[in-house]
């Protein structure tokens, strides 16, 4: 089954799931909001050069003979040791969250919308017809969530992950957690080298690229403290100057 296709029944699944679970949620608190998910296209660049240097690891972990007969169809593996070998796809950047629109017109009539899950299906638009069609990826979801933050012009984007903070010097004695901080000192952090490029990485250049875009307030935090996230008391915390 193709990447597209894969991102489109994931998004309609999960996105279910947290529609059902938003909707009980604010029913027993007395709040009678509707909840709609939005299948959610992800426009990307064909000459993005992660096309020709895929680097995000997906799916199940093989042997190496059966790894070789995907390698054979034409698919990018890559030997992971004593887990075995693992298929690699491209990740290129997101440019333009394609449904925003449909996001936007249902929160006009009183939605909360979820939206871009999993960083969206990725799409590339033919550049003499403008049709889009989808493409053998997978969109870095910090990034995608950076984009349509801004398009929505949401002034808060708060990235909930599994710690309370960005930290400085992970897995070493001397590691710090970062709590206020502005763009541009995170993104001098980044080029440090200070955050890894499949963790906490992405989610600090979504942090940086949405205040820099004009956002007011970008948050990572842990999902249990994203009430004190969302009025920027907690967390990794980055401020429009």
């Amino acid at each position: 089954m193709p990447l597209d296709w894969c991102g489109a029944q994931t998004q309609g699944t999960i996105g279910f799931l947290v529609l059902n679970a938003l909707e009980q949620a604010l029913a027993e608190r007395g709040l009678r909001r509707r909840v709609a998910t939005v299948v959610t296209r992800t426009l990307v660049d064909t000459a993005d050069p992660a096309f020709e240097r895929p680097t995000k690891p997906v799916g199940r972990f093989l042997p190496e003979a059966e790894a070789a007969r995907h390698r054979a169809s034409g698919q990018h593996w890559e030997d992971l040791g004593g887990k075995g070998w693992r298929r690699v796809v491209p990740s290129p950047q997101p440019i333009e969250i394609v449904d925003a629109p449909a996001a936007r017109a249902l929160m006009d009539a009183g939605f909360i919308v979820v939206a871009a899950g999993g960083g969206g299906v990725p799409v590339v638009r033919d550049a003499s017809s403008g049709v889009l069609r989808g493409v053998e990826a997978v969109i870095d979801k910090d990034l995608a969530a950076a984009i349509l933050a801004r398009t929505l012009a949401a002034d808060t984007l708060v990235i909930a992950t599994d710690v309370d903070h960005a930290v400085t010097g992970y897995g070493t004695p001397s590691a710090s957690p970062i709590g206020e901080i502005s763009a541009d000192a995170l993104a001098e952090l980044e080029a440090a080298g200070e955050f890894g490029t499949g963790s906490m990485g992405p989610k600090v250049t979504a942090a940086v690229r949405f205040v820099r875009g004009g956002g007011r307030l970008a948050v990572i935090t842990s999902l249990d403290r994203i009430t004190d996230a969302v009025t920027g008391r907690y967390g990794t915390v980055v401020r429009a100057e």
